[in-house]
Formats: C-alpha cells, structure tokens, sequence
C-alpha cells in the first residue's frame, strides 16, 4: 500500500511542477562567401531578367504594319497552332511554336531565382500566364500589326515550366540554400 501512496503521490507531484520553456534553436549562421555568391547569382539573374524583358519587349511589342492584314485575334486554344502545324512550309510552323516555346524558358529559370517564392510548378505557370496574358493584351490594344493570341500564352508558359524543370528549380535552391543546423553545429565546434 505504502507503494501505492507513493506512486500516486509522485504521479501528483510531476503533475504540479513547471516545466522550462523550450529554448528556441539557435539560428545557423551563413559563411560570408555564401552570402556573397548569393548576392552576385542574384544581380546576374536580375541582369538576365532586366536584358529578358527587352528582348521580350522589343520582340513583342514593336509594330508590325506589314502583317496588318494577316493578323487576327485567337480566343480559342489551339486554333493558332492548327493553323501553324497546317502551313505548307514546316520551318514556318516550328518557328512559330518554338519561338514561342523559347520565349518562356528564361522566364522559368530566372524568376525562381529571383524571387524564391515563387518556386513551384503551379506558382511558376500561374505568374508566366498572368504576365504573357498582360503582354498579349498590350500587343492586340496597342500595337499595330500585332494581334491576342492565347496559344501564344499556352506556349510561352510551356516554356516557362520547361525552363523551371531543366534549370530553374536546381538553381533557385542552390542560389537559396538555407544552412541546416547540423552544418552550423559542425562550424561552432
């Protein structure tokens, strides 16, 4: 009985003491030279993004009054590149869709890095449609020769993924690697 009593009673006492807070982990330090790489893979991609955008602009958003009458608004997906695989010249066709294709590729690899939360196939597809979308827009309202197209927007954002699974995911994490705490342990001892 006298076992009992006491089991119980140092059930109780445990019950009734406070317990410590946990002490928040420590937070890894970054070596310098990881912070300096970091900074200068950040200022080339943001070149690149900078040189990106006026290619994309110039290839996009100059007038073409010699397609004038050749250009035509495409609502419907598909219909652009039925029309393309349709063309008598092959070439013609593949200079369409790649060219559109490649348009997207340095979109994916570069925005991850740029801007790591954006990491992620939906998230990726998602911000290259709404930016191609916006520059489609701006082509069929303001630029003379030059016409919306939603296949332009599918195939720019394929290019986009394209981009992001080849180079762009790898990258983004090299560029945005977070120290683990086994490696700063390791740097403290």
């Amino acid at each position: 009985m006298a076992w009992v009593l006491s089991r119980s009673r140092a059930a109780s006492d445990a019950g009734t003491t406070k317990t410590e807070p946990a002490a928040k982990p420590a937070r890894p330090r970054r070596n310098p030279l990881s912070l300096v790489v970091r900074f200068v893979a950040m200022v080339f991609a943001f070149a690149f993004m900078v040189a990106f955008a006026v290619v994309l602009a110039r290839l996009t958003l100059e007038p073409s009054p010699a397609s004038v009458d050749l250009t035509h608004t495409n609502l419907h997906p598909g219909a652009s590149l039925k029309l393309y695989l349709d063309q008598p010249e092959m070439r013609d066709a593949v200079k369409q869709i790649g060219g559109n294709i490649l348009l997207g590729i340095p979109f994916g690899i570069l925005v991850p890095i740029i801007a790591p939360k954006t990491r992620g196939l939906l998230r990726i597809a998602l911000l290259t449609a709404v930016v191609m979308l916006l520059v489609e827009f701006a082509q069929g309202a303001l630029v003379e020769g030059r016409a919306f197209d939603i296949d332009d927007v599918i195939l720019n954002t394929s290019g986009a993924l394209i981009g992001y699974l080849l180079l762009g995911r790898r990258l983004s994490r090299a560029v945005h690697k977070k120290p683990t705490a086994k490696k700063a342990a390791a740097k403290k001892a």
